[in-house]
């Protein structure tokens, strides 16, 4: 399924970003990668040989795989890690702070973080495995080129598909917010590079949401039988998602390219969402038929024809910052704006008022409040792997 997109060169050297990634449907933000770390000076007074070649084997599988390899493969490797580290975690006593656990950050201007915490290497597990579904989802959204040489849409299944690896990347980032941070001390969350700051996670958990909810609204635009108000339903949820992603990472300083593309991507998707919020609202409005009722509707409509300008400003910037990106064909809520606002809108006029932005943001009615549907898959951490509960380390760690 798929292979990496951004990657170092050589595993555990200078980060190095592409200068292109292509057509992007869901945003995914670059990958943090391990650096090599030797277990054995710092554990082998402490663990049995078999277990410290067993936790340097796994993890440098995950080095060596995330220098070039694919999605699955690399998922994988990471689920295979996570139950022996968390012997690490819960039976390690001091030798879990004895290893200089480090990784390779993309959002932060600081290119590597260190920390001699087993909780980190969860975190960044985590956030890796939160990523990789994200590259996963997009890899299934993306057109699909049939053998004579056409473009197709993603099949139905795949779009339904999406949906699931959304709710699990938001598991991932969600429990990670959760249950992961709360156990490293308050010093060393203040230390953590911008990546994995809870603002940021919590954006990326309400991204995935937000993106699941956008394929649903395709979903419904595309189907005969899904009415203007689960539609409006729908596009309104949307609009929360993302503004809530948006309230979380305006004040983080995200840089380096990957970091600006990520608030710009959230400002795109915000827009975007509100553009056909507005829409539906306003057609819903207008069945009224009522002076009032029209008035309303038409400044509904046009608010809709606003910030489906600024969603396009916000989309040519996000594409704009490197890496550079590139829109796949229309599809869904965004081809469904593209074709009807420039045609509905001009015959919508609210009289006596200027066609200024604010002010008809202003007079725009607001827009119902619907509870959120789509929650995030509930996640727990494997057992620990059998490994650690030999007679030997049991000596070693015995329980309290």
């Amino acid at each position: 399924m798929g292979c990496l997109l951004s990657t170092p060169e050589v595993a555990g050297e200078t980060r190095r970003r592409p200068k292109n990634v292509g057509e992007i449907v869901v945003f995914v933000p670059g990958l943090r990668i391990p650096m090599p770390l030797d277990f054995a000076h710092p554990l082998d007074d402490g663990l049995s040989k078999s277990l410290v070649e067993r936790l340097s084997a796994l993890r440098t599988r995950i080095v060596v795989m995330a220098g070039g390899s694919t999605l699955a493969d690399l998922q994988q490797a990471l689920e295979d890690y996570l139950p022996v580290l968390l012997g690490l975690v819960e039976k390690g006593g001091q030798l879990k702070h004895n290893l200089q656990f480090c990784w390779i950050n993309q959002e932060d201007v600081v290119e590597k973080t260190t920390m001699s915490d087993s909780w980190y290497e969860v975190l960044s597990v985590l956030h890796l495995m939160a990523v990789l579904s994200l590259s996963k989802a997009n890899l299934l959204l993306l057109p699909r080129t049939s053998a004579d040489g056409y473009q197709s849409k993603a099949l139905e299944e795949s779009k339904r598909a999406s949906i699931d690896i959304f709710l699990k990347a938001a598991g991932y980032l969600e429990f990670a917010v959760q249950k992961v941070l709360p156990q490293l001390p308050l010093e060393l969350r203040n230390d953590l590079p911008l990546d994995l700051r809870e603002g940021v996670l919590k954006a990326l958990c309400l991204q995935a949401l937000g993106q699941g909810v956008e394929i649903q609204l395709g979903m419904a635009i595309d189907s005969i039988k899904a009415s203007l108000a689960v539609k409006r339903r729908l596009a309104c949820e949307m609009v929360k998602y993302w503004h809530q992603a948006q309230q979380y990472i305006m004040d983080i300083p995200l840089a380096n390219g990957w970091g600006e593309k990520h608030k710009l991507f959230i400002q795109w998707k915000h827009d975007e969402a509100k553009a056909v919020a507005y829409y539906l609202h306003g057609l819903i409005l207008e069945e009224g038929n009522t002076e009032r009722s029209a008035e309303i509707a038409a400044a509904a409509l046009q608010a809709a024809e606003g910030y489906l300008k600024e969603s396009k400003k916000a989309c040519e910037s996000f594409h704009m910052t490197p890496p550079s990106s590139r829109n796949p064909p229309l599809w869904g809520a965004s081809k469904y704006l593209a074709e009807r606002i420039p045609k509905d809108i001009p015959s919508k006029t609210i009289n006596g008022v200027s066609q200024n932005h604010e002010m008809i943001m202003q007079l725009a009615p607001a827009l119902p409040d619907f509870l959120l549907s789509l929650k995030p898959d509930e996640y727990q951490l494997p057992s620990m792997d059998p490994s650690w509960n030999d007679l030997q380390v049991q000596n070693l760690f015995p329980t309290k």
